[in-house]
């Protein structure tokens, strides 16, 4: 059975006995973007399916952590997990990412950063509610989009990449700051649109599919928290991302939009250009995520 976590969370409150009688018939759950697992929205969940003494539980995830900096959060899912991580071991390569690369798999990266000045200072109020979130607050992400010159750094890198690329992903910091993006990049004469979730399924479904179709002219595609995880479009081959963020699973989440490998239909390589201010906290760079949170669940 193929369950999504949002469906398994609506069909158990329509129906108090559905994961009950769902786990009496399951030995096994595979957990696809298993850093969720512990998340309390799908907690219930996932701890109804493993309640059965002969049931088991694997965890499938890029970034095997919750947080960057919340080390509570991390504990928490390796404890989830027994502490047993195992990594893709791959004769003469030291990680499975470089593998995965030379076959062909993966599009082979180039990561640069642009620096601007965000216009954020960060109040001790602010820096209390980034010490005990894990990520940026909306307020702060916000204020962005009122700030011209760190909107005229975006802008300016997005135009230097539709000079190389013909499908291009924009992260913006909210909804409005996605918005006056992509009315900027318009009046430039640049094809652009946005989706955020304030888009009808209509508009949605008509944007990624001119994103995904086979036009030579460039085409930008600019969202705030749509496009992080399940959207697939093998042909995107840049990605701006235009919002700090202190969250390395977010910050990984992202950059995987435009790293499908020509053996998985994508492109043989690609590029991500991280907007940062150097004055706040966030990722200018992506880690080898998989290999971040070693500590957590080696520490017995």
């Amino acid at each position: 059975m193929v369950l999504g976590l949002d469906k398994a969370v609506a069909a158990a409150k329509r129906d108090r006995e559905f994961l009950d009688q769902l786990a009496l018939k399951t030995t096994l759950t595979v957990f696809d973007e298993a850093h969720q697992a512990v998340a309390p929205t799908y907690r219930r969940v996932t701890d109804a399916l493993t309640l059965r003494r002969d049931a088991s539980l694997l965890g499938l995830t890029a970034t095997p952590g919750r947080t960057w900096s919340n080390i509570d959060e991390d504990e928490r899912l390796s404890e989830f997990f027994a502490r047993q991580k195992v990594m893709l071991d791959i004769e003469g390569h030291g990680n499975p990412v470089s593998a995965l690369i030379e076959e062909g798999y993966l599009a082979r990266p180039t990561f640069r950063t642009v620096a601007a000045n965000s216009g954020v200072e960060l109040s001790t109020s602010d820096r209390h509610a980034l010490a005990d979130a894990f990520d940026f607050p909306e307020g702060l992400l916000e204020r962005l989009a009122t700030n011209v010159q760190w909107n005229l750094q975006v802008v300016q890198t997005v135009l230097e990449l539709t000079k190389k690329h013909q499908r291009i992903l924009l992260f913006a910091g909210s909804v409005e700051h996605s918005r006056l993006l992509v009315a900027t990049l318009s009046t430039l004469g640049i094809d652009a649109e946005q989706v955020t979730a304030e888009s009808s399924k209509r508009h949605r479904e008509k944007v990624i599919a001119r994103f995904k179709g086979n036009s030579s002219r460039p085409m930008v595609l600019s969202n705030y928290g749509v496009l992080t995880t399940g959207f697939d479009a093998p042909a995107a081959s840049a990605a701006v991302i235009a919002r700090p963020t202190t969250s390395l699973v977010l910050y990984s989440q992202m950059v995987g939009r435009v790293i499908r490998g020509p053996r998985a239909g994508g492109t043989s390589t690609c590029e991500v250009v991280t907007v940062i201010d150097p004055e706040l906290p966030g990722f200018g760079d992506i880690a080898d995520a998989f290999t971040n949170w070693e500590d957590v669940w080696n520490n017995r």
